[in-house]
Parts: structure tokens; C-alpha cells; sequence
């Protein structure tokens, strides 16, 4: 038997399961008011067939079903036309009035159901699933599926929303789905509650959809992230999954399923703390180039290349830390509760807020110190006492909640980890970007002179605010003398970076990164041949932004930037130009 390919368009289908729960409900609910409205109608218009009246001639006459029936229905809905065709006998009225009576109490309790439908939860529940559904069906351009809308989603789907990226919500937690409601985002966000463990509520918020261009598992629960890489790695092997762990026997589990990229807080911030230490300038372009645009350029962190550190708190975020440090041949000192093998660290054991054990670390002779415990209060008595030990100790602090962030910058610690914002913003860079977290792997691979030169560049063209990043395809097809000169073999990058004004004089821009298919050239040379269908990566300025599109769009400035030739819009002036 000959299995396919799971793709997109053989996938089962999104259900109509919810559209179906709510037709179900609104019929069961109303099954019982409308057979009372019906019986009671049905008795009104019987009984007013059968008792006897009078017409005008005072001769004996009966209602017909036409007419009884018109008369209760205009009777019902309180329009009141009057007696008609001829005015009712005392029988007539007698019947009519118990009538009245009848329909409004059949009224009432149909009435009272629908309200009573309105507020059930699961009529609401199967409501907003059809509509989240639908919204999710309707969809015509590429989104992603964020799974989890914590803290660290809230930021990231923000910041997503800010470069006009769609996105789908799927969280367990219904408050976290109102909020999103009222959130300002620019775009629609269709956002439902539901159990990411359960692959049909991924199915639903469109894993499966042809346009889903992606999906990111942020939530707090590691067996949910894992659930979620592994549906999309058997549903849809051919999208990129981004997902959230802390622990290294679910990151393990994750990388059985296909290629995953792993987010770990902990792990990220001491490779950055390491990478700021081995190489300072190479850390500096990578905050920078993650940065807000407009951001200075950072200065040096000036961590302490040498020295001792004391970590207070053996935890998750403290033994990945005191693993790093020791991985790079730093002395630690780890102040810690319980009896826990410290990895060849020297160990303190006791409770680091109290002034015996601080003492017993001998802080004075410290190069760092660092607050690493899961409590924000703690943490902070920690760092003020330590600056109080030693004013000159470099200080490291874990903000375990955001809101406390006005806490930790009234002490002004020299590096705060906050997991949340150190998630949004490797994601961010991961899957809203990929050119750029290209170039950052990159980057690490070369030495700190490598960036040193690269920043000095950048400077150079941008100045020291972070300049705007462009990624330009190179295709020329909307500009025939751009696919000529590419398919020439002489098209260099450094011709192409030239003033449209003035060829002599540099654009305001700096190549990053070149990427031809699978492979990639960081800070690509000017003498570096460019062909059809390359990539680049850039760092521009507004000015110079603008001027690499008219040079890409308009040929005769393509003509003037690579060869040095003017040449006019006018037919004449391009026939005298080819005839020289």
C-alpha cells in the first residue's frame, strides 16, 4: 500500500464541528417553547373555527382556518387589527381572551429560552468556535500560529503585528483570549481557547491551512510546546516550529521530531553573558541589530574578563550560568540552600539573605555577582546588599515578572534577565526574520575583530543610530537592464552600493549578509559578483533606502551607478548613446 505525503491539500480538512454544536444546541434548547407555541396556536385557531358569530345580516357564521389563523397571527404580534370580517359574539370574545392569555405565556417561556440560550456557556463556546473557525477559513495571506499568549506571546504578537505579519492565537486560558480582543492590534487577530495538546484544536486554529506559514509554542506547560512540535511534525513536516522549553529532556524529545528551533531563557542569556565576555563587540552588533530601529549603539558592557563570580541560587536559570562560566574557565562561588552538587564550583550552603552567608563569599574580592533565585523581592535585597559588600562587583539579576520592571531599574543593575522579553525577541528574530538570525549565527563564527571592522563600517555609512534593515531579492524582473547587467557576470556589489547622484561616493548602506539558495556569504566584499536571484541583507539609512530602489527600479540609473555612463529617458538621446 502506497502512503503519501501528508501536504496541505490532502490534510483533513478543518471540521464543522462547532457550526454543527450550535445548531444542535439552539434546537435542542428550543424544541419544547415551540411546540407549546405551535399547540397553543393551533388549539386558538381550532377553537375559534368552531364557536358560532353573526355578520352583518345578523345571520348565523363561522371562521374559517384562513381567517382564524390570520387573526390570531396579527393578534400575536399585538398589531390588533380589530374584529374582522365581522364583529366577534360574546363566544368569540370568551375564546379570544383565554387566547390572549395562552400565547403570552407560550410567548414568554419561548422568550425566556432564548435569553436562557444566550448566556450558556456552551452556546457561547460553540458560537465563538464557528466564528474563530470561519475567521481562521477566510484567511488569504500567509499568518503564523502562535500557540500560547502569556507574557512573552503578548510580546511577541506585537511586535509580529508591527511588521504587519498575521497571526493565529490558540491558549487554554480564556482571559488571555478577551485580552486579545481588546488589545489594539493594526490586524485582525482571530484568537481561540483551546488545549494545544489536542491536535484537532491545532487542526482548527489552522495547521493545516495552506497559507499557515509557520508555528510558534510559547506556552508554560513544556508537555504542551512538545505536543504542539510534534503534531506539526507529522501534520505539516514542511513548516518551521518554533518552541519554548527549559527543561533539556523535553528539548531532547523535541528534536525527535523533525528540526526544531529550541528557545531556552536561560541557556540564551548566559550565552549572550559568555559571548559579551569572549567577544564584547561582537555581543554589541548583535544587541544592536536586534534592537529598536533608531537605537544607539550600545557601549561596551565592560564585563569583568577575569575575576571571580558569586551566584546566589542553584536553580534552572543559576546551574546553566554557573555551567557557562565554568565552561569558559571562570572562578565561581555558588550560595545555595540545599546540598546540590555544584558542577566543580565552590558552594556556600546556606541562605544568601542573611549577612553570615553573604559575608562567608567575601565579596569584596568578587568580580560579579549575580542574583538568580526565582523570587523578584529576594533577588533584589540580594543585589542591593552585594553593592553595599562591594560597590565596583558587576551585578546580574533575574526579574522572574515584568511588572516589577520599575523595581529593577530604579537599582540600576548592570544586566537584567527577563525570560519573557528574551523569548519574544529570539523568536522574533528567528521566524520574523530569518535573514538577520542568519547573519547573527554567523557573526559568532567570526572573531570580535570581524564585528569590531563590520560596526565601524556600518558607523561609517548609517551613523550611530541603528539603521533600518533591507533585503532586496535581486530578480530584475521588473527591470530588464537589472537581470542584463546580472546575467553579465561582472554585476559587483560594490558598483551597485554607489550615490545615483555621484558614483564616486559610497550609498549610505552596509551589506550583511548574501544568501544564493542554501548558501550565505557574511559582509559580503565589494568586489563580490552578484548574480540573479541572490538575496541581500542590508543596513540603510532612509536616504539610502530610497536610493537603492531607484537604482534597482530605473535602468539608466542602474547604467550610471555600474558603469559610469549617463544616459537620458528620451528615445533620441538612447539612440545617439547606442550609436556611440
Amino acid at each position: 500500500m502506497i502512503v503519501s505525503e501528508p501536504t496541505p491539500s490532502n490534510l483533513p480538512s478543518q471540521d464543522n464541528g462547532p457550526s454543527s454544536t450550535a445548531i444542535f444546541l439552539v434546537l435542542r434548547k428550543m424544541r419544547a417553547p415551540l411546540l407549546v407555541l405551535i399547540v397553543t396556536f393551533a388549539v386558538s385557531v381550532f377553537g375559534l373555527t368552531l364557536i358560532p358569530g353573526q355578520d352583518v345580516d345578523g345571520k348565523p357564521w363561522r371562521m374559517d382556518i384562513f381567517d382564524a389563523f390570520y387573526f390570531m397571527s396579527y393578534t400575536a404580534s399585538t398589531i390588533g387589527y380589530g374584529e374582522i370580517p365581522h364583529p366577534f359574539s360574546t363566544g368569540q370574545r370568551m375564546w379570544v381572551t383565554i387566547c390572549i392569555y395562552l400565547t403570552v405565556i407560550a410567548w414568554a417561556y419561548a422568550i425566556g429560552t432564548v435569553f436562557s440560550l444566550l448566556g450558556d456557556t456552551g452556546f457561547k463556546t460553540a458560537v465563538s468556535t464557528q466564528r474563530f473557525s470561519r475567521s481562521v477559513r477566510l484567511l488569504r495571506e500567509p499568518f503564523l500560529l502562535l500557540v500560547g499568549f502569556g507574557q512573552a506571546g503578548e510580546l511577541l504578537a506585537r511586535s509580529l503585528d508591527d511588521m504587519d505579519r498575521r497571526l493565529v492565537v490558540l491558549d487554554i486560558d480564556q482571559t488571555r483570549i478577551d485580552s486579545l480582543e481588546l488589545a489594539s492590534f493594526h490586524n485582525d487577530v482571530p484568537g481561540h481557547v483551546g488545549d494545544a495538546r489536542n491536535p484537532e484544536e491545532l487542526i482548527r486554529a489552522g495547521l493545516n491551512h495552506p497559507k499557515c506559514a509557520g508555528v510558534i509554542a510559547l506556552t508554560s506547560d513544556d508537555e504542551a510546546n512538545l505536543a504542539v512540535v510534534m503534531a506539526a511534525a507529522l501534520l505539516r513536516p514542511d513548516l518551521p516550529v518554533v518552541a519554548r522549553t527549559m527543561d533539556d529532556l523535553i528539548a531532547e524529545r523535541m528534536l525527535d521530531f523533525g528540526e526544531p528551533q529550541i528557545v531556552d531563557p536561560f541557556n540564551l542569556f548566559g550565552d549572550e553573558l559568555m559571548l559579551a565576555v569572549t567577544a564584547p563587540d561582537t555581543a554589541r552588533l548583535a544587541t544592536w541589530l536586534t534592537s529598536d530601529p533608531g537605537t544607539v549603539l550600545p557601549e561596551d558592557p565592560e564585563l569583568p574578563r577575569a575575576g571571580r563570580w558569586v551566584v546566589c541560587g542553584y536553580g534552572r536559570f543559576g546551574s546553566r550560568l554557573v555551567h557557562d562560566l565554568l565552561r569558559h574557565g571562570i572562578e565561581v562561588t555558588v550560595i545555595e540552600t540545599t546540598d546540590t552538587a555544584t558542577g566543580g564550583a565552590a558552594r556556600i550552603l546556606g541562605d544568601a539573605t542573611e549577612p553570615e552567608v553573604l559575608q562567608r563569599a567575601d565579596l569584596t574580592h568578587a568580580a560579579a555577582f549575580t542574583a538568580a533565585t526565582d523570587n523578584d523581592t529576594t533577588n533584589l535585597s540580594l543585589i542591593v546588599a552585594a553593592r553595599r559588600a562591594n560597590p565596583d562587583l558587576y551585578l546580574v539579576a533575574r526579574q522572574n515578572q515584568p511588572v516589577n520592571a520599575p523595581l529593577f531599574d530604579s537599582v540600576a543593575i548592570d544586566s537584567v534577565l527577563v525570560p519573557t522579553r528574551l523569548i519574544a525577541h529570539e523568536v522574533l528574530a528567528r521566524i520574523g526574520d530569518p535573514m538577520l538570525w542568519r547573519f547573527l549565527q554567523e557573526a559568532r563564527t567570526h572573531s570580535d575583530e570581524w564585528s569590531a571592522d563590520l560596526l565601524e563600517r556600518m558607523q561609517t555609512s548609517c551613523g550611530r543610530h541603528r539603521p533600518g534593515l533591507y533585503e532586496p531579492v535581486l530578480t530584475g524582473a521588473d527591470n530588464p537592464a537589472l537581470r542584463s547587467w546580472l546575467d553579465s557576470g561582472h554585476a559587483h556589489l560594490g558598483e551597485l552600493l554607489r550615490d545615483p547622484q555621484d558614483r564616486t561616493l559610497p550609498l549610505e548602506c552596509t551589506a550583511l549578509l548574501l544568501r544564493r539558495g542554501d548558501d550565505v556569504v557574511p559582509a559580503p566584499g565589494d568586489d563580490e559578483v552578484l548574480a540573479a536571484g541572490d538575496q541581500l541583507l542590508l543596513a540603510c539609512s532612509v536616504t539610502g533606502r530610497r536610493k537603492l530602489d531607484t537604482i534597482l527600479g530605473v535602468p539608466q540609473v542602474l547604467e550610471y551607478v555600474a558603469s559610469g555612463e549617463r544616459i537620458g529617458n528620451s528615445w533620441v538621446w538612447r539612440a545617439l548613446s547606442r550609436r556611440r
